[in-house]
């Protein structure tokens, strides 16, 4: 009888299975299908574009193969724009990651009024840009604004934060660095929060009872995981640097802030060279994969999880 049932009960299991799988397929269905249209898609159109001369509204429009691309390494301002993004992301990421640990390690320690400091300083990743764009533009204007008016008060000379092309940039970093900081602050939190307190405990036991040698040998080891997605996330974030630079300087002055996804915006709707915008948008998709992808090989050698 035992060995008689034995078939009966693999084919059983085999029918399961096989009808599970089915369900997940079919659970899976509607995701799968909004993320090919929304997402593998564009790509690929996108993709595909960058090898013609399309010009947007155009009824007629040719293969050109890697005429763009080859465009692309003759462009001066194309490759201004990679250096000006760069930039901005050299002076955006580490200041927004290194100011969110110190403010999430400060704000830890703090036993009252903690849910206020961390609305207070998650305010600017909530807010329209554009709007603060405003306030911005008046607290660095060259002459009627506060922040000249306290260079003056110490005895400094006035400056030109965005409309002199050595500081534009700059400025524009820090305000992205502003903007950022909310988030890196609250997702280190969240890390800090998940370091267990025995840890603690067993490293003041073996005598690490100075606060710096707890936060170099136990805090950073366990929060580097999350510093790392920190990292990775910021620096896609200061990638797509658009918004700023639209509402502030419109790559000004001279294109010293004129930044890679500005650059595609210009290409694409101010000189309809939509097959040009795509290889960019390509080149541009490249960097980002690129930078990610040698952040987490270089860190993960260097990370415990």
């Amino acid at each position: 009888m035992t060995a008689m049932a034995l078939p009966s009960r693999r084919v059983v299991h085999a029918g399961t299975d096989r009808s599970q799988a089915i369900q997940g397929w079919v659970l899976a269905m509607p995701a799968a299908m909004l993320l090919a249209v929304l997402v593998i898609a564009p790509l690929l159109i996108v993709f595909g574009m960058s090898f013609t001369d399309y010009s947007l509204a155009a009824s007629h429009w040719a293969f050109i193969g890697l005429d763009n691309y080859t465009e692309i390494f003759r462009d001066r301002r194309a490759f201004g724009a990679v250096l000006h993004t760069a930039a901005y992301i050299a002076i955006t990421v580490p200041l927004s990651v290194g100011l969110g640990l110190v403010l999430a390690l400060l704000i830890q320690q703090r036993r009252t009024l903690r849910n206020v400091y961390e609305v207070v300083f998650f305010l600017p990743a909530t807010s329209t840009f554009i709007a603060m764009a405003i306030v911005w533009q008046f607290l660095l204007h060259g002459r009627i604004g506060p922040i000249n008016d306290w260079l003056v008060a110490l005895g400094l000379g006035r400056v030109d934060f965005l409309t002199d092309p050595t500081t534009a940039l700059a400025t524009l970093a820090v305000i992205g660095a502003w903007q950022l900081v909310g988030q890196t602050t609250i997702l280190t939190l969240a890390g800090l929060a998940s370091v267990p307190t025995d840890i603690y405990e067993a490293a003041e036991l073996d005598g690490m009872t100075r606060g710096w040698d707890r936060f170099l040998r136990v805090t950073m080891p366990m929060l580097a995981p999350t510093l790392l997605f920190v990292t990775v996330t910021t620096t896609i974030t200061a990638f797509q640097v658009f918004d700023s630079v639209a509402a502030l300087t419109q790559g000004g002055p001279a294109g010293s802030t004129e930044t890679l996804l500005y650059k595609i915006y210009l290409e694409a709707y101010q000189y309809t060279n939509m097959g040009y915008a795509a290889a960019l948008s390509v080149l541009f998709l490249v960097f980002i994969v690129v930078f990610s992808m040698i952040q987490i090989l270089f860190a993960d050698k260097r990370i415990h999880y």
